[in-house]
């Protein structure tokens, strides 16, 4: 008769599939309150003692941790040493091993969760019964996810469980085991100040799978980190197909906009760069003036706002085209709006929080590039003036919200702000003057009386000089150049205004 050793935290399905393990002929051995469910629902079980000859013991703590139980996991049925080992020390086989941990991530993730709890949510018996049975895959069925249920049993009952089935069953376990161990990791490198460890991994669970990458003949899927992401990673969908890869990117650029303004803001992302990017009193009317801002580039983008989505909004929205929406909520009094343009994805996200991953990953061939997130803001205590004139009250509220913009723009990045709007963005250039132009050239006549802002530092006058014809008036720039001096002259024969902010904001 085969043996099953089943302890799981995770309760669903437990019952039925204990019920089918038993109509195959498996014999059931359990853990504590995972015993006590196969129980309840009137099924033969044994308690995991019977095969350790030893009691739970520390809370719980000491289980499984025993010859009795990795014994017969480990043992290669290929080998008949092995099997001499366990009839000598009179030790069962265990065919089939079905485990899933302790709940640390839901755990470390409730506000009031102290670090004892924390710790003793961190589970040993588990992770070594799941990696004993994958290594002995090709012997031991392991089973880490509920949703695998109803497949392994079906593939039991027709023999059809191969060496390839067992294999995706073992990687899925040591996938599972991996995650579990990067959250734990993570969890205690919280608040660490003393840069960054020498290994590290990075917990994410399968979201969705992705039609396609950035193009059709790239596969691709979304994951996300922890139950109760913020930002994308959480987000929930109220309308619309499944979203796409660059849905997702634009998605995440365009809320990360909006939400580094505490007034109510509006942007439009296309390709992840602002296309339109507004602030005023009334979400309504900063949507409206992002849309002004390029109303031909707005066709097919993403919209998202920093507050609750109102119907005098979503009626805007919906007289063009737009791929998706992203908002903090969105109000009853919309959804009939929205409908109108039922393709139109519409996510409702939550504003990013420090989290256990809170990190700015990418990847490159061979690597991981990691990096804290850019959330530096704007600070006009810090910002010095270095012109002869300094900025009117007027320009300085238009310049913070100039240098917010242009921290949210790839690199090299250009922004023209005023009266609360991005009248021009010049995004992804190679040439700063060339970033300056193509911002002048989309504000046109806007750009009179305007603000400039841009991302790094004017490495000669003819960018800074090419905003002053299109009619700036003021501009913020780190600074940090050798030419500094050159640029400063050039904004003084100008006559305009110029601040520094010390820092720069690449964005690639």
């Amino acid at each position: 008769m085969p043996t099953a050793l089943l302890s799981v935290s995770d309760k669903t399905g437990l019952a039925a599939f204990a019920r089918g393990l038993q109509r195959l002929g498996y014999e059931l051995f359990a853990t504590g309150s995972t015993l006590k469910v196969i129980e309840d629902a009137a099924l033969d079980a044994r308690p995991v003692s019977e095969l350790t000859g030893f009691p739970e013991m520390m809370d719980g703590r000491i289980k499984t941790l025993h010859p009795g139980v990795h014994a017969g996991i480990l043992a290669r049925r290929d080998k008949p040493e092995h099997l001499a080992a366990l009839a000598e020390h009179g030790l069962r086989q265990i065919d089939l091993v079905c485990c899933n941990l302790y709940p640390f991530v839901d755990t470390v993730h409730k506000p009031d969760a102290t670090f004892e709890e924390a710790i003793e949510q961190i589970d040993i018996g588990g992770p070594t019964m799941i990696r004993a049975a994958a290594k002995n895959h090709e012997s031991v069925v392991v089973i880490v996810r509920p949703q695998r249920y109803s497949e392994i049993l079906g593939a039991l009952h027709e023999a059809t469980l191969d060496l390839e089935a067992r294999r995706r069953l073992a990687a899925e376990a040591f996938a599972h085991t991996s995650a579990y161990d990067a959250w734990i990791a993570a969890y205690l490198r919280r608040g660490e100040r003393n840069g960054f460890p020498p290994e590290i991994s990075i917990a994410g669970s399968l979201a969705e799978p992705l039609k396609y990458g950035e193009n059709e003949h790239q596969k691709a899927a979304f994951y996300r980190l922890g139950p109760d992401a913020a930002g994308i990673g959480g987000a929930r969908q109220v309308q619309g197909g499944p979203p796409g890869f660059n849905n997702l990117q634009d998605a995440s650029a365009a809320f990360q906009l909006v939400m580094d303004y505490a007034r109510p803001a509006a942007a439009i992302i296309k390709h992840m760069n602002p296309c339109g990017l507004a602030v005023a009193d009334e979400i309504s009317i900063a949507y409206r003036m992002a849309y002004e801002c390029d109303r031909v580039a707005a066709f097919g983008g993403v919209v998202a706002v920093n507050r609750p989505l109102d119907r005098a909004t979503a009626e805007q929205i919906v007289q063009i085209v737009t791929h998706m929406v992203v908002a903090p909520d969105i109000l009853d009094e919309t959804h009939d709006v929205l409908a109108r343009r039922k393709n139109m994805i519409v996510l409702v996200a939550q504003p990013a929080r420090n989290g256990l991953f809170d990190l700015d990953v990418r990847s490159v061939p061979g690597g991981l590039l990691v990096q804290e997130w850019d959330r530096a803001r704007f600070d006009r205590a810090t910002a010095k003036t270095v012109t002869r004139r300094a900025p009117t009250e007027a320009e300085w509220e238009q310049l913070g919200l100039a240098w917010t913009a242009v921290k949210h723009v790839k690199s090299n990045a250009i922004v023209l702000f005023k009266e609360g709007s991005a009248v021009g963005v010049g995004a992804g250039q190679m040439s700063r003057v060339e970033a300056v132009e193509l911002a002048v050239q989309r504000a046109g006549d806007r750009s009179r009386g305007s603000v400039m802002a841009s991302d790094a530092f004017f490495p000669f006058a003819d960018g800074l000089e090419a905003g002053i014809r299109a009619g700036v008036t003021a501009a913020i720039q780190p600074g940090g150049s050798v030419k500094d001096a050159e640029v400063i002259a050039a904004a003084d024969d100008a006559g305009i205004a110029m601040v520094m902010t010390g820092q720069r904001h690449f964005k690639h």
